[in-house]
């Protein structure tokens, strides 16, 4: 390899990292002690088959504080377990059961939950949280306060990830470490251009009248990643949003072991590229080139190729930051990661392409 290209790979990386660790300066922070929430939440909590898990978070929601109109709205998805049994036990007047109708054509399974469930709120601002997420108790008054303080419409706070075994810590981390490296947070916020979004359905809170402006779930019905396109429908509809930093606020293991990290991200990171497999093989060779190609050099003694894995460790670290997963030493495993996340492109976009890509037993 030229030593000018490798100069700029390293250059690259060096630039990335320094844009995470901005990133992770300039991300909004909940603060420490929210005022109340005078105006009242419903949270909707979609489910299917999440006996192992909806009573915990049932619980965590119910132990909010400082809202003190508050409503639950769980949406059973078709469960064949005994979610439904596990949300009846919990005698609170704040909870509400709903059985979500059979899907009609065009929409899947969590848009169309969501959507059922928004349909019986009450509150002024919606809240979206799934199953596996466990909120802090000032968490929804923390949320709120963050986007009533900076006059934004929906905010995403990111859940600290929760990784377990090797699989686990060398993916899981990926998400955050990647839109902290190239989204340009403050920017995102503001703008309309949908390419500028980034958010995790796993906590999501929205102004309920900008939510019905921008179309709901209905205008998402068929994304597999329905909370980007959620926060895209919301910019379109003149609204403002993006992540935050959620990891003082709710914590989330997304899946236990690679055989459902495997399986859960092949399902959707085909659409991160827009469903266009030349895309996702373009962008698994940039990360390839920028992160993993350095390192190797390095190996072989190269200077500026242990400035370039330097480099994509410091912008992981940053990440870790922002979202508050673990940094050492699982970042120095970076090129490593990269790797993986490439196996995981390529099974997500040769199933998409097979048609053979499911979820929850349906079909994508």
């Amino acid at each position: 390899m030229s030593g000018r290209l490798l100069g700029t790979l390293t250059g690259l990386a060096v630039a990335g990292a320094a844009h995470a660790a901005v990133n992770a300066a300039l991300l909004r922070r909940p603060p420490a002690g929210p005022p109340a929430v005078a105006r009242p939440v419903t949270v909707v909590l979609p489910v299917r088959d999440e006996a192992d898990q909806v009573a915990g978070c049932l619980a965590a929601l119910l132990d909010q504080r400082g809202v003190d109109r508050f409503q639950v709205v769980v949406v059973d998805d078709g469960s064949t377990d005994e979610t439904a049994d596990v949300v009846r036990a919990v005698h609170d007047r704040r909870v509400r059961l709903v059985t979500a109708p059979p899907l009609p054509p065009g929409w899947l399974g969590k848009p169309h939950a969501c959507a059922v469930g928004a349909a019986e709120a009450e509150g002024d601002v919606l809240v979206f949280v799934d199953a596996d997420v466990r909120l802090f108790p000032d968490a929804v008054a923390a949320a709120v306060a963050v986007l009533d303080a900076h006059g934004l419409d929906l905010v995403s706070p990111w859940p600290r990830p929760l990784a377990v075994g090797p699989a686990e810590r060398l993916v899981q981390p990926l998400s955050p470490w990647l839109w902290t490296t190239t989204l340009p947070l403050r920017l995102a916020e503001r703008s309309p251009r949908p390419s500028l979004a980034a958010a995790n359905g796993q906590f999501l809170v929205v102004r309920r009248a900008t939510y019905q402006r921008a179309g709901g779930h209905e205008a998402v019905r068929g994304e597999v990643l329905e909370d980007i396109a959620l926060l895209r429908a919301v910019k379109r509809a003149g609204g403002r949003g993006g992540p935050i930093d959620g990891s003082r606020l709710a914590a989330c293991r997304m899946y236990e072991g690679w055989p459902a990290l495997r399986d859960g991200y092949a399902k959707s990171l085909w659409a991160t590229v827009g469903g266009r497999p030349l895309a996702g093989v373009a962008a698994a060779a940039a990360l390839t080139a920028v992160y993993v190609v350095p390192a190797v050099a390095a190996l072989g003694g190269s200077r500026v190729g242990m400035i370039g894995y330097a480099a994509g460790v410091a912008g992981r670290v940053a990440g870790a930051v922002a979202s508050g997963s673990r940094a050492w030493p699982d970042a120095l495993a970076h090129p490593v990661s990269v790797l993986a996340l490439d196996a995981l492109m390529a099974r997500s976009v040769l199933g998409r392409r097979r048609g053979t890509l499911t979820w929850r037993d349906r079909p994508l």
